[in-house]
């Protein structure tokens, strides 16, 4: 693939991505304002087809253009861009190692774990904190909050491990799904631009 066509694809996924990031749906039984948007796996696609830095460069357009719209100054988007990353990278280094759909979805599920354990670390220092003291909540509020639909979330660390850590497990699981849904067309895809780089190289020579 071309270096033009890389980046002609890039900008075709960021856009795509942004588009799905402002549809957003909760999960049952978890904290309300945790909510599943389907641009990561725009962003996944994107990745196993292009490379991790294109795939990086795509959450970062994605976030940049939702950051004009923001409801949480930035906290948002900056958790978005750190957790999506992290599960980028693993998924695309994981899949590298032997280019398979079994290995595509064993990427996607530890990327997916290092993904919901970005997401504790996001959720105490940015996500938490701005809802105190970027909106002037009260803690005990928030968790009152969380436990009206999971009573034995009671404090900040009930809230990470019975919360944000299952709730993105879920969203890791839901955006493998889709990926894999999309893996034979992927490959497919793959292929035909690795036989059309290797004819050209050929040619070149």
């Amino acid at each position: 693939m071309t270096k033009a066509k890389k980046i002609t694809c890039t900008a075709v996924f960021a856009a795509i991505a942004t588009i799905m990031m402002y549809f957003e749906f909760p999960i049952p039984f978890m904290p309300p304002f945790l909510k599943v948007d389907l641009s990561g796996a725009v962003v996944l696609v994107g990745a196993f087809i292009l490379g991790i830095a294109p795939a990086i460069t795509m959450i970062g357009i994605k976030d940049l253009i939702h950051l004009t719209q923001t409801q949480t100054a930035g906290s948002g988007e900056a958790a978005d861009f750190l957790m999506l990353s992290t599960l980028v990278i693993i998924a695309v280094l994981v899949y590298r190692a032997h280019k398979s759909r079994k290995m595509a979805v064993i990427g996607c599920a530890v990327g997916s774990v290092a993904m919901a354990c970005m997401g504790m670390l996001t959720n105490y220092f940015l996500i938490i904190p701005f809802y105190v003291n970027g909106m002037g909540w009260n803690l005990d509020a928030i968790f009152e909050l969380c436990s009206a639909v999971n009573p034995s979330i009671t404090g900040m660390g009930m809230y990470l491990l019975l919360g944000v850590l299952p709730f993105n497990l879920i969203k890791g699981a839901i955006l493998t799904v889709i990926t894999m849904l999309a893996y034979k067309k992927l490959s497919v895809f793959i292929k035909t631009k690795q036989i059309e780089f290797h004819h050209s190289r050929h040619q070149a020579g």
